[in-house]
């Protein structure tokens, strides 16, 4: 028999590093905003922001302007803080992704323990869910976390793909087996699966061909490969690359 066709995926574009180069100037310019109206008139299937307690890159004014004024589903990337919580609250995005969140990292470097965040994370999940926003949580592939976050009532989990996008080559199908069992533990948990961090066009194929993965994620190489290629063929060829893994 034919397999049944997997669902669709989306793909979610992070414009936070069009804010990273404006504010290395310090002026208007590029805008975050104007970047993601281009990424949905290209063919993104939403937009994910993430805005920090340092406001480094995104400013508050960005995700106001980005959720009134682009036309698509915002994926809004958050710490569980009485700050951010309150800021989904009164902006009401399609989405939340709870992260982890450190000053002094880079860039996001794991995914959240759910069981030692207890029930301030419990309180967090209700609150934004009581705001009518879908509420994932962004984890490692393990099933204790993936499981600790169908009992809080999670809605979504997204997996970390970092460790694998990462990885040698060689390395590559041990973490791939590690996310692909996340994915089933999410689907069987009654969760939705998304995943991203550091996904390329090396590194994207095999994540879009898990079934129970329906949204990646993805916005340092996008953004960064955007310079050499423009905005709207990164995300064309991003979207082939989905639509042919999605076709098996």
């Amino acid at each position: 028999m034919t397999p049944p066709p997997m669902p669709p995926m989306r793909l979610s574009v992070n414009v936070d590093h069009v804010a990273t180069l404006r504010n290395a100037r310090g002026g208007a310019f590029p805008c975050p905003v104007e970047a993601a109206r281009a990424a949905m008139a290209a063919g993104a299937d939403g937009i994910t922001v993430h805005l920090r307690e340092d406001r480094r890159h995104i400013r508050d004014r960005d995700l106001e302007r980005i959720g009134a004024e682009v036309a698509g589903r915002l994926n809004f990337e958050m710490a569980a803080t009485a700050e951010m919580i309150g800021i989904a609250e009164r902006l009401r995005p399609a989405a939340c992704c709870i992260v982890p969140e450190k000053r002094q990292e880079l860039t996001t470097e794991g995914g959240l323990d759910v069981i030692a965040a207890g029930d301030a994370l419990r309180d967090a999940v209700a609150r934004l869910a009581a705001a009518g926003i879908e509420v994932s949580i962004f984890i490692e592939a393990d099933a204790r976390q993936i499981a600790a976050a169908a009992a809080i009532g999670a809605q979504v989990i997204e997996l970390h793909t970092g460790a694998y996008a990462d990885a040698a080559p060689d390395g590559r199908p041990a973490h791939l087996a590690r996310l692909r069992a996340g994915a089933a533990a999410a689907a069987a948990s009654g969760l939705l699966c998304h995943a991203g961090h550091g996904l390329t066009y090396e590194t994207l194929p095999p994540i879009a061909a898990m079934p129970e993965v329906v949204e990646v994620s993805i916005g340092h190489f996008l953004i960064g490969q955007s310079v050499f290629e423009g905005l709207p063929a990164v995300i064309r060829r991003m979207q082939a690359q989905i639509a042919a893994a999605r076709q098996g």
